[in-house]
């Protein structure tokens, strides 16, 4: 039918329409090979006891009709610091050409997954065996991930995206918990990136959710809420790649939690909602990609002196104490500590159908609301925990507000105090100006 099809148009002097995009995936197994510290809970006092779900490294490589080559990755990990962003990108770059803009590096946040490179390290109560075993684990992960892009590369084919959103209602604002008087601002929009072959078949669903990946916190392996979400995508399209990029979720629980019947129950949740929106009209996404990644100084306030921190060290609370050593660290070695951070911000404006601003850090709600509320409800995707991941990032509001995500984190992250005042201003004039780069305005 399909040659019967061809000839006609020849016939007719026309000729068939070339495809818009060319898309490849990879998918590679990244789960520890052995007995790894846990990330994201300072309360863990031993290394992991066993895997209960796989954990992956996937990769879509996307090529527009210009012969341009973006890489997306989605990873089951707490997240990439700017030293493993580094050597991936650079390792792509000389590998396959693929400059930084295009790669696009995202985690889902597990609290169940192992320790990668200097993210949360001050967290831990790990010792120089732990620290070993982290070590070794990086590097795997950093060399999985370059061969896990360079597979996706190679397997470019003909494919036509679509993209719309659902809705889940899983996530809780959890400043409330303990704080009912506070604001319960979050975003239950499910975004939805579908990645047809030529044949129609469902090749690939990219999918996020804002809300943190913390039902599970025993000693097992896992990828959390998102990891049964993906599984379940996958079971319901067999060939198929879920990949699952984290949103602004950072002040954002599944509630209740702490049982695997119920990160399975979430995952399932989100898994439906993905599936009403592949089972229903989705609109075309158009080329050119138009890429730009920038990086703009966020201000820390004013830090503890030297003194203060040597006082710390006395302190019962060892996570503190943790902290202050590790700032007195760097006093010795520097002579001072930081007083900004350079923060990556990037996009990508799918012709004029789809921006996605991928975010560094752990970032509010606030964000995303902002950003959508000014942009576009329907063709804005706000993503976080994207190439960077070293430290809360609050709105103004929260901030002001305090708390763990207005400041207490930076205890863990290793970072020396809180944010100045002028961050969310600081990140969203960046944001305005990649934006205008890529030609949204």
């Amino acid at each position: 039918m399909k040659t019967l099809v061809t000839a006609l148009l020849l016939l007719l002097g026309l000729t068939a329409a070339e495809p818009q995009w060319r898309a490849g995936l990879a998918k590679v197994d990244v789960t520890p090979r052995e007995s790894i510290w846990m990330a994201g809970y300072g309360a863990r006092t031993k290394p992991s006891e066993g895997v209960l779900q796989k954990i992956y490294v996937k990769a879509l490589a996307l090529q527009d009709s210009n012969g341009a080559v973006s890489v997306l990755v989605t990873s089951d990990l707490l997240g990439f610091d700017a030293a493993i962003s580094s050597a991936i990108s650079g390792g792509v770059q000389k590998q396959f050409g693929v400059a930084r803009d295009r790669l696009l590096l995202n985690s889902s946040h597990t609290h169940s997954g192992p320790v990668t490179g200097a993210v949360l390290r001050p967290a831990y109560a790990m010792e120089r065996a732990h620290e070993e075993v982290v070590t070794r684990y990086t590097a795997w992960l950093i060399e999985r991930t370059v061969a896990a892009i360079g597979e996706s590369i190679r397997n470019l084919a003909p494919a036509a995206l679509s993209f719309e959103q659902g809705f889940a209602g899983f996530a809780v604002n959890r400043r409330r918990v303990g704080n009912r008087q506070y604001p319960g601002p979050v975003d239950h929009d499910v975004p939805v990136l579908a990645v047809r072959g030529a044949d129609n078949a469902l090749r690939a669903a990219v999918f996020g959710y804002s809300c943190h990946a913390t039902v599970l916190s025993d000693y097992t392996i896992n990828g959390d809420w998102p990891g049964y979400a993906q599984e379940a995508v996958e079971r319901a399209h067999p060939g198929a790649i879920a990949l699952f990029m984290a949103g602004c979720g950072a002040d954002a629980n599944p509630l209740p939690r702490r049982s695997v019947a119920l990160a399975k129950s979430y995952g399932e949740t989100l898994a439906a909602a993905v599936e009403q929106v592949l089972d229903a009209r989705m609109r075309d996404v158009t080329g050119p990609l138009r890429t730009a990644f920038e990086y703009v100084n966020i201000p820390f306030a004013k830090a503890p002196s030297r003194s203060e921190f040597e006082a710390r060290l006395r302190e019962k609370d060892a996570a503190r104490a943790r902290h202050a050593r590790y700032m007195l660290e760097i006093l010795d070695r520097d002579g001072k500590l930081a007083v900004t951070y350079p923060y990556p911000v990037q996009a990508w404006q799918f012709g004029g159908s789809l921006t996605l601003v991928p975010l560094a850090g752990e970032v509010v709600v606030d964000y995303s609301l902002r950003l959508r509320g000014r942009y576009g409800w329907n063709d804005m995707w706000v993503a976080g925990y994207s190439n960077d991941v070293f430290a809360y990032i609050p709105s103004l509001r929260v901030l002001k507000e305090g708390g763990y995500e207005g400041g207490g984190a930076m205890i863990g992250y290793g970072q020396p105090g809180p944010f100045g005042e002028s961050v969310e201003e600081d990140i969203m004039r960046k944001v305005d100006e990649v934006l205008a780069k890529v030609g949204r305005r």
